[in-house]
């Protein structure tokens, strides 16, 4: 990519607004770029044919010179292959759902291109989100660009590793149990995932509908907060959409200059990871921050547990839709029960099919109450611990507790593969809002740490994220 291209969002919007690069000249640069790049990495599924990008781009053109204000003119934006595109198949990394283009848009999507965005492509992702590796979609897996042999984190690693390469400006992921933050840590970018009903879920393909959240990805924190802004909002069309969220976002002010530590967000963490996040937090001390350490929230250790009980559960009643009547791939049988069979057996994978099936256990009678149920307790506690805490301060602790792993080291050892998710998925079980960012390298590769904040409270997060990214230096980086 060019210099003058190098960097962030913002400063891409700059040049554009200023008349330094036309939309135009900016498409057939990144352009350049993924055919450079995505024979190595594999971070899209689908890239939009150039002649439908460049109409658009002259759209988007005529658009700021006739005076529109514009938040994203002329930014390429790369979509998780999970967030529905009328223009684009949307698949959800599932060969099931090969070739599918859905009859609308997700409403983040209108959103974007209402506001000047340009959707580049569809980005890869672990089947359906079940994955932390981005290994497990129906396409291939996606590499870390910081590291070839290495994954990029899941399930919106292809969303990462698009913005780790210069692949796009900003990116969509999609957020259950972790899947935006991960990558984020994995690829130097930025990640949030928002308060629960803060985005529209409207044209995201289910995973678990009470966890999940459409999540910004980013270069930068300004950026994040910019996609935010284009993004956020109520929609009638999702009823878990909150009404009162701009009166939330002003309402809700927790000071950035106190921070806690709960050592159930470092302790097991690996040593080059909790030595940089205590290092980042040594320098917040210095700059005035308080940092208390001293602080434990005993029920996040059944997170992980209750997390994927919940989630697993949810899973297997959103999949039940796909029987190979309504969606592309079909397989014919003598019977409708054989039919069905046939279209699972071959259009998902086993990693779906495993949670599938954990799903329909926990949900089973004779086990409800002991599995489903006593995890929705769980729940429960784990909310009250998390926002009692976050009313007084940002919480702080790892993303990952290790650095980016190799490819095939996780997925054949299923704990050792939902074992990366144990500190991200607390801030779904409790709904609240989570920045992923990151602070350093070790050995040529990513570390990131994580910030979470009451309903509501992504200023104070993103507040506390611009003083984190000058201390690392690493705004708008990109891999070597």
């Amino acid at each position: 990519m060019a210099g003058r291209l190098k960097g962030t969002a913002v400063d891409v919007l700059s040049l554009t607004l200023q008349g330094s690069i036309t939309p135009a000249e900016h498409v057939a640069e990144v352009l350049e770029v993924i055919e450079a790049k995505e024979p190595q990495v594999h971070a899209y599924i689908t890239v939009e044919d150039r002649e439908r990008l460049e109409k658009r781009a002259k759209e988007v053109d005529g658009r700021i010179r006739a005076g529109e204000r514009l938040r994203l003119a002329g930014l390429l934006v790369a979509v998780k292959d999970n967030i529905s595109t009328s223009f684009l198949p949307t698949t959800a990394g599932s060969r099931i759902l090969k070739g599918y283009v859905p009859p609308f848009n997700a409403t983040v999507v209108d959103r974007i291109l209402r506001e000047g965005g340009i959707v580049i492509g569809k980005t890869n992702m672990d089947e359906f989100g079940m994955g932390s590796t981005t290994e497990l979609s129906g396409y291939g897996p996606t590499k870390n660009p910081w590291d070839l042999e290495r994954v990029p984190g899941g399930s919106s690693g292809g969303s990462a590793a698009a913005l780790a390469y210069g692949g796009a400006d900003v990116a969509l992921g999609s957020d259950t149990g972790g899947s935006a933050r991960l990558p984020a840590a994995y690829t130097a970018t930025y990640g949030l995932k928002p308060t629960y009903g803060l985005v529209s879920r409207y044209g995201l393909i289910p995973y678990a509908n009470s966890l999940e959240q459409i999540s910004p990805m980013a270069r930068s924190v300004e950026d994040l907060w910019l996609l935010l802004d284009v993004i956020a909002g109520h929609d009638p069309r999702d009823a878990t959409s909150l009404r009162d969220w701009r009166d939330m976002l002003d309402r809700v002010n927790v000071t950035s200059s106190r921070v806690c530590v709960p050592r159930e967000l470092i302790d097991g963490a690996d040593e080059p990871v909790r030595r940089s996040i205590l290092h980042v937090l040594y320098r917040l001390e210095a700059q005035g921050v308080e940092v208390d350490y001293d602080v434990s929230l005993p029920s996040l250790r059944w997170a992980l547990p209750v997390y994927y009980t919940i989630a697993l559960a949810e899973a297997a009643s959103n999949l039940a839709r796909y029987d190979g009547k309504l969606y592309p791939l079909q397989y014919k049988a003598p019977t409708y029960s054989e039919s069905v069979s046939l279209t699972r057996s071959l259009g998902f994978g086993w990693e779906v099919k495993r949670r599938i099936l954990l799903g329909v256990m926990v949900l089973s009678e004779g086990y409800r109450d002991d599995y489903y149920l006593a995890a929705t307790k769980g729940r429960r506690l784990i909310r009250d611990d998390v926002l009692k805490l976050a009313s007084r301060c940002v919480l702080a602790g790892a993303v990952s507790p290790t650095l980016p792993p190799r490819l095939g080291e996780r997925i054949s050892d299923p704990v050792r593969l939902y074992a990366l998710d144990v500190y991200t998925v607390v801030a779904n079980l409790a709904g609240v809002p989570s920045l992923a960012l990151p602070i350093g390298l070790y050995g040529g590769l990513p570390i990131g740490m994580q910030l979470m904040g009451p309903p509501g409270g992504e200023r104070s997060l993103l507040s506390l994220g611009l003083i984190v990214e000058q201390l690392s230096g690493l705004r708008g980086v990109m891999a070597p």
